[in-house]
């Protein structure tokens, strides 16, 4: 059990996140109230890094329901195996056949069919998915709702059951309620709008970029064997492009992946050479590398260099080909 805010802040600096008062506050409150958390932002910032480290630090099993366009309820849920069922039953019919063949009516048969249900409509043909898997659970579990923005409106409805009680209805076995109430967190790349009943049921985090100085922190821990001067140079230049119109901005995953890139590399510090040859990594369109090598390499004094860097950083991005 987390206590207060700073205790949180710590057991996930301990996962190796870097939480902000907002997330470390938004958790602490899920956790107490038993709310379901929806985290919004961009691509890469470490909304589902939050539910993993979150699930190492309260000791819960993580299950994760990645989202996509045409998720239902089958893939979702569960699906019920009719195929097992019938081969069951084929398996059977003589037993079955031995059983009927004893009652004295149809009523006494119908009976005894009866009492033999529960041999045909169990658990045993329930293939199940990641939300029942996580309601059924007999221990606490972490259930991370990956990109709901990707699924369509239909599922946020079907969701809407789960979120509020925990429970979902079955036909063939009836309702079946969570053992314990899974620790939910959704995540958002903002896509496209949530609905309004989705999010009265959530606590909302927004998940920003980081700044600079938070941003090299989480690259030293990250990539613990890079020099601080090569670590800045990277989240000075990361910044930049985030400032720039691209189609794709750089992730904190990304700029963590280059940093680890330019380490193999025994990179000491980013000059032209290596920036040109390396932003690939960061960067997955050709129009937004173009663009990067114009706004950052394109004058005579390019950003690189330390005159110039002194000068023009800033926290927030921004084009430095000025």
């Amino acid at each position: 059990m987390l206590n207060d805010i700073s205790q949180v802040k710590t057991s996930l600096r301990e996962q190796q996140y870097i939480a902000t008062d907002d997330i470390a506050t938004v958790m602490f409150l899920a956790d107490r109230l038993g709310k379901p958390v929806l985290a919004e932002g961009p691509a890469g910032v470490g909304k589902t890094e939050l539910a993993k480290a979150w699930s190492k630090i309260s000791s819960r099993p993580l299950i994760r329901l990645q989202c996509y366009e045409g998720l239902d309820e089958s893939k979702a849920l569960y699906e019920w195996e009719y195929a097992k069922q019938m081969l069951y039953t084929q398996l059977l019919r003589d037993k079955l056949s031995q059983i009927l063949s004893e009652a004295e009516s149809l009523t006494s048969a119908a009976d005894r069919l009866a009492k033999e249900e529960d041999v045909f409509f169990s658990d045993r043909f329930l293939l199940a998915r990641p939300l029942l898997k996580a309601i059924t659970s007999p221990q606490p579990v972490v259930l991370l709702i990956d990109e709901i923005d990707r699924a369509d409106a239909e599922f946020e409805a079907f969701l809407l059951e789960i979120l509020s009680d925990f429970q979902v209805s079955i036909p063939e076995l009836g309702t079946i309620t969570a053992t314990h109430q899974p620790i939910v967190l959704l995540t958002s790349n903002n896509t496209r709008e949530l609905s309004e009943a989705l999010k009265r049921r959530c606590l909302y985090l927004f998940i920003d970029y980081p700044n600079a100085e938070t941003e090299i922190n989480i690259v030293r821990m990250r990539v613990p064997e890079i020099r601080e001067k090569l670590a800045r140079e990277v989240v000075d230049v990361v910044q930049a492009l985030r400032g720039l119109d691209l189609k794709k901005n750089p992730s904190v995953s990304e700029t963590i992946d280059w940093a680890r890139a330019l380490v193999m590399l025994n990179a000491d510090n980013l000059d032209r050479e290596t920036l040109e040859n390396t932003l690939t990594v960061l960067l997955k369109h050709e129009s937004d590398v173009q663009k990067a090598k114009r706004a950052l390499l394109g004058g005579r004094s390019h950003p690189l260099d330390r005159d110039t860097r002194r000068g023009g950083r800033r926290a927030g991005g921004g084009d430095w080909s000025n």
